[in-house]
């Protein structure tokens, strides 16, 4: 297992990309540093630039058998940081406030001892995925085609969690992350003078209407099966003068559901509930579609081996609530991808502020209970 001074070292390679957060998209600082860090421990075989800033490490085992990811993620978000520690961003308004500095640091001590005790067959394959907060990234490296080399038979995949206790793990096969999708609706008519606001064509009355009529489609409540959510996450009109009647306006939503199959008909009512308004109003309407994730699924096969690894090396489960609401693009590697997949969630404990807010900070004492969990898949499933 992890030696102390290796704990040290990850710890403080942790806190080093944490002073140092790249957004999505725009990871190759992270990626260089990551790579540095593989060439350092001896990773075999290292591809670079994998659905953009993507990473992977490869290690063959010596007889035939199948293929084993693990993933990371490489992108911070564009929050400005407020924790106030020695190690917090030096770059102001972006910062890691979802941990993936520390998932990729529990990858690369995976990676340090795979270095020591290769696999006995079949390839374990560790895959620093860009762009995760949007959605886009592990699109991006399924479809770039030197991962076809490299698809794998199971990938396996973790986010810290605040809410359950350090190092614990949570998990269930299932839905486990809610789809969901970015939708910018614009309302375009035009201006008059606002002394006279019946020569302009405003959208003011239809913005007020649309705002509540679109949340009613997605109230939210219990994650059951018909779970459906729709958040107004942004709204303006016209230009910030007394003088001007309004002529376009702009409605942000999140539409969320637990499964795929129930998105297409939650857009379908937004959608209507617009045009309807436009056609009633005279209003001209554009869509935008941003920030697309698919449901997120853990195969029962998948998820119990994360559960066997865990109770034997000791990290304990908890309950957890199923699925979150919260979405995420690892599902992909299954249900496009076609391997055996599974996310489990690693406690970040209880007094934790919660992820993506501005004084959240990775905690470094669960990346050894990560490394362990991960290290006993790869070796159940490939020996050595």
């Amino acid at each position: 297992m992890l030696t102390n001074a290796d704990i040290v070292e990850l710890t403080e390679f942790r806190r080093h990309l944490h002073q140092h957060p790249d957004v999505s998209g725009d990871e190759g600082w992270t990626a260089a540093e990551v790579v540095a860090a593989l060439t350092a421990m001896g990773a075999p075989q290292i591809l670079t630039g994998l659905g953009g800033h993507g990473v992977a490490a490869i290690w063959p085992g010596a007889e035939p058998g199948p293929t084993v990811m693990f993933r990371s993620e490489l992108d911070a978000l564009p929050i400005e940081e407020l924790t106030g520690n020695p190690w917090a961003s030096k770059i102001p308004g972006k910062g890691h406030q979802c941990g993936h500095d520390g998932h990729t640091t529990i990858l690369l001590g995976l990676g340090r001892l795979l270095s020591r005790r290769p696999p006995a067959r079949g390839r374990a394959v560790l895959v620093f995925q860009p762009a995760e907060e949007t959605g886009a990234g592990a699109a991006a490296v399924l479809d770039d085609p030197a991962f076809a080399g490299i698809r794998p038979d199971w990938a396996f995949s973790l986010h810290n969690f605040p809410g359950l206790d350090y190092g614990n793990m949570a998990i269930k096969a299932g839905p486990a992350n809610c789809a969901s999708r970015g939708l910018r609706v614009v309302l375009t008519g035009h201006t008059s003078h606002a002394s006279t606001p019946e020569h302009a064509l405003s959208p003011a009355l239809a913005l007020a209407r649309l705002i509540p009529a679109v949340m009613a489609e997605g109230p939210g409540g219990a994650l059951s099966d018909t779970f459906r959510l729709v958040t107004v996450t942004h709204a303006r009109m016209g230009e910030p003068a007394f003088g001007i009647t309004p002529g376009k306006a702009e409605l942000w939503m999140t539409l969320r559901t637990v499964h795929d199959r129930d998105m297409a008909d939650l857009l379908a009512r937004v959608t209507a509930l617009v045009e309807a308004e436009a056609q009633a109003t005279g209003l001209k309407v554009d869509y935008s579609h941003h920030d697309i994730f698919h449901a997120c699924t853990n195969d029962a096969e998948a998820t119990q081996r994360l559960l066997d690894a865990a109770a034997a090396v000791g990290v304990t489960r908890e309950d957890g609530g199923f699925p979150m609401r919260g979405s995420e693009d690892f599902g992909l590697f299954g249900s496009r991808g076609g391997a055996k997949s599974a996310m489990f969630r690693l406690g970040s404990g209880y007094k934790t502020p919660n992820l993506h807010n501005p004084d959240y900070d990775f905690p470094d004492e669960i990346i050894e209970p990560g490394v362990r969990v991960f290290d006993r898949v790869a070796r159940d499933l490939l020996g050595g």
